[in-house]
């Protein structure tokens, strides 16, 4: 069976499986969903404990006897694994799949594991999941929803808030669920009465946006300009290596050109997020030069080894409003000899 972070708590009210895989690289996602498991098995008097870190060098063998020892007092309870990585090896694999097969109605598996990728989701261990039990994907939270996700959010806490504080809110820890999931508790206990105005949200919130380089070429190809360049400037306050947030912008403009032109390589393996932004940035292809484009990548690439003078994050910032279709500034002359 598979599920998500939307649909687990709907399931848990109904059932509780021998087994479930908890993945992804959204913490706050993450571990409520590894609290409702816990809290339902609890209620289904799951009442002991033990946890696992599988760390390097970690033996698998030493979770096999445990596992399958009945406790003093034959305790039905929870045993949980937490994994590193997406990929436990040959011999985590075979141990956790002959745990999941043992089906011990006296004990729920527990696995959390970094979000898997296409070769890791193929794996025995996860088929077995699936066979048995429940594997739960947790996604972040895209900036379309992340609004309406802070508006629920806020009724759980009995509090109402305005759309524009809303919006400043979602603007300020976009990213980073974590961060606002606190600042809504800290307005609960800040704010006059159950309402969250645009001034509670300026006086209390701190700035705690967090971007990777990724999600910066997916705007870019959106073309959402106010947002790259708010991306840019995070990645630069984070200590970002320029070099990655050039490969970021330069990987859309060649992913734009290969779906332009039909070439290879042009999203055919990108995820819905990443191919809706191609989409968007191949219906204003028409209004792009791709030398133009070309060019400017040149000229940030130069400036960060040093042979050209001048602010790579600033050029980077043109190239990046240049493939939203929005040039800012034109190309010194003689930048294409």
């Amino acid at each position: 069976m598979k599920l998500n972070s939307d649909t687990l708590g709907t399931h848990l009210e109904q059932q509780l499986l021998p087994a479930y895989l908890i993945s992804g690289d959204e913490p706050l996602l993450t571990a409520e969903a590894t609290d409702a498991v816990r809290a339902k098995a609890r209620a289904a008097g799951f009442t002991e404990r033990e946890t696992h870190f599988m760390e390097r060098g970690s033996a698998w063998s030493d979770v096999r006897a445990s596992a399958n020892t009945l406790s003093l007092f034959a305790e039905r309870r929870i045993v949980e694994i937490r994994l590193p990585s997406a990929k436990p090896g040959k011999e985590g694999g075979a141990a956790l799949v002959e745990l999941l097969e043992a089906r011990d109605p006296d004990r729920v598996l527990l696995i959390t594991a970094p979000r898997l990728d296409r070769d890791a989701q193929g794996a025995d261990w996860v088929r077995a999941v699936e066979a048995h039990g429940a594997w739960v994907q947790v996604w972040p939270v895209d900036v379309s929803r992340l609004v309406g996700w802070l508006r629920t959010r806020a009724k759980r806490l009995r509090l109402t808030a305005d759309d524009a504080a809303l919006e400043l809110l979602a603007e300020r820890t976009e990213g980073n669920l974590l961060a606002a999931h606190q600042e809504l508790e800290k307005l609960r206990l800040l704010a006059r009465g159950d309402r969250i105005t645009t001034d509670d949200v300026l006086g209390s919130v701190a700035d705690s946006a967090r971007f990777d380089v990724f999600q910066l070429g997916e705007c870019a190809l959106a073309g959402d300009s106010a947002r790259a360049l708010r991306m840019i400037d995070g990645l630069r306050a984070e200590g970002v290596e320029p070099t990655l947030v050039l490969w970021s912008l330069s990987k859309s403009v060649r992913d734009l050109w290969g779906a332009v032109h039909g070439s290879s390589g042009g999203g055919a393996r990108a995820w819905p997020r990443q191919t809706a932004a191609l989409e968007q940035g191949r219906r204003r292809a028409g209004q792009l030069s791709f030398l133009r484009l070309a060019a400017r990548a040149v000229r940030a690439d130069r400036m960060i080894k040093g042979r050209l003078s001048g602010n790579p994050w600033d050029e980077m910032a043109l190239l990046a409003v240049d493939i939203c279709a929005r040039p800012a500034l034109r190309l010194p002359p003689g930048v294409f000899k």
